[in-house]
């Protein structure tokens, strides 16, 4: 019998994460359409909210029942309002590990959601869920996105050459596809040792936004 997660909701001080439903339509095409996003990740420009529906009503829940992730909304626990999207992926239940990305609406950064949502996220995962392996892949020149997991605890562990396709907007536009590396980072249950006390101490979580 294949794996699953459950539909979860996890609580922080600021930000309640939870399964993406329907009334996030609108929220989750308005984030996706930011050139951040277009330049870092895969989602289709311009993103719909055609599209927003499929997303949450077809692909996270067929993701989610054949094992092989989890999509969580990020919202804010005074306002509701839809901040970011953490996403698990390519989970492997034998050896208990999965990828882990985020993405920050461009209004919401510089806040340290994605790093607070992501920290919630391991730890959940290695608590809850018996996870013994999280890994996180950053394009190269995607600095903000490195600093969320260097943030939270992740160790480097080498650069996949040429594995990763970002994007530039041409002035017409349209995007072209440019080749670059990942950078894989790893995050097991003990590099989390104190790495919430220390986001504390330093007054909390910086600025961070992209997915990859």
């Amino acid at each position: 019998m294949t794996s699953t997660f459950p539909n979860v909701s996890i609580s922080t001080e600021r930000l309640v994460l939870r399964p993406l439903d329907e009334d996030d339509v609108p929220a989750l095409a308005e984030m996706m359409n930011d050139e951040m996003v277009g330049a870092w990740t895969d989602v289709p420009q311009p993103f719909t909210e055609e599209g927003a529906r499929g997303w949450i009503t077809e692909w996270a829940p067929t993701e989610r029942a054949a094992g092989r992730g989890l999509d969580l909304a990020v919202t804010e626990f005074l306002t509701q309002r839809l901040v970011g999207l953490v996403q698990l992926t390519k989970t492997n239940w034998h050896i208990r590990s999965t990828e882990l990305s985020y993405i920050i609406a461009s209004w919401a950064r510089g806040e340290g959601y994605a790093s607070e949502a992501s920290l919630a996220t391991a730890q959940w995962l290695f608590g809850d869920q018996k996870f013994e392996r999280i890994e996180v892949r950053t394009a190269a020149d995607n600095t903000a996105s490195q600093q969320v997991a260097q943030k939270i605890g992740c160790i480097s562990e080498g650069v996949l050459r040429n594995a990763c396709i970002a994007h530039v907007r041409n002035e017409d536009g349209t995007w072209t596809d440019v080749r670059t590396d990942f950078i894989v980072w790893s995050l097991l249950p003990e590099d989390l040792d104190g790495v919430g006390e220390e986001l504390a101490d330093t007054g909390g979580f910086t600025s961070f936004s992209n997915w990859n």
